[in-house]
């Protein structure tokens, strides 16, 4: 609660709340009024889970925390006694303040920000639908693990194969070599391509014994 603070009090919660608007992505309000301590502190419960930062707010600090922010039109929507839900999620505070409305009517969502993006309670509730960053990193690493270790055996299984198939070039061109004399550049020429694929293939291969 603000209620009773003196000016450097206010000063103070002004300080903090701008803080956590310099980071957020998004805010929810919602009017509380006759809505139990209980409550109140079971909302607060499921916010910290959720990262959500939820505080009762005097209104005209509320509008000082977000002034010259990109959640200052929000200031149009902050009257009457309000709780505000800040999250660095675009999703969570929404999510948090709209499923804790469903079973508790006294609890009524008024409204909400983007940045820069202002919206209605029917706006909250259809943000509080989608999935969170959370959720949307968790079915992303779902999707990929499968192909990620396609990807990893495919690549562990490239240094083995290569290595085998300078092996097959450099034992084919020491067979085919003839036996009778060659001019010397053409000498030079076979023995440098030769001695190429072979430093090559000791390369690689010590790089896959690692």
């Amino acid at each position: 609660m603000t209620v009773g603070l003196n000016r450097s009090e206010k000063a103070v919660v002004i300080e903090e709340v701008q803080a956590k608007v310099a980071s957020a992505k998004s805010i929810v309000l919602a009017q509380y009024r006759g809505l139990e301590v209980g409550h109140i502190t079971g909302l607060r419960s499921q916010a910290r889970k959720s990262g959500v930062y939820l505080r009762v707010l005097k209104n005209s600090l509320a509008r000082r925390a977000v002034a010259d922010s990109p959640f200052a039109k929000l200031a149009d929507q902050m009257v009457g006694p309000l709780i505000y839900g800040i999250s660095d999620d675009p999703v969570a505070a929404a999510k948090v303040i709209s499923d804790f409305a469903k079973t508790n009517d006294k609890l009524v969502v008024m409204g909400g920000s983007l940045p820069n993006s202002v919206f209605d309670a029917a706006g909250v509730k259809a943000l509080a639908t989608m999935p969170s960053r959370e959720e949307l990193l968790s079915r992303l690493l779902g999707t990929m693990q499968a192909p990620i270790a396609t990807f990893v055996r495919t690549l562990n299984e490239v240094p083995t194969k290569f290595v085998r198939g300078l092996a097959a070039i450099r034992d084919q061109k020491e067979s085919a070599a003839p036996a009778a004399a060659v001019p010397a550049t053409d000498e030079q020429s076979v023995g440098s391509g030769t001695d190429a694929v072979e430093t090559l293939a000791d390369v690689v291969g010590d790089l896959v014994a690692e």
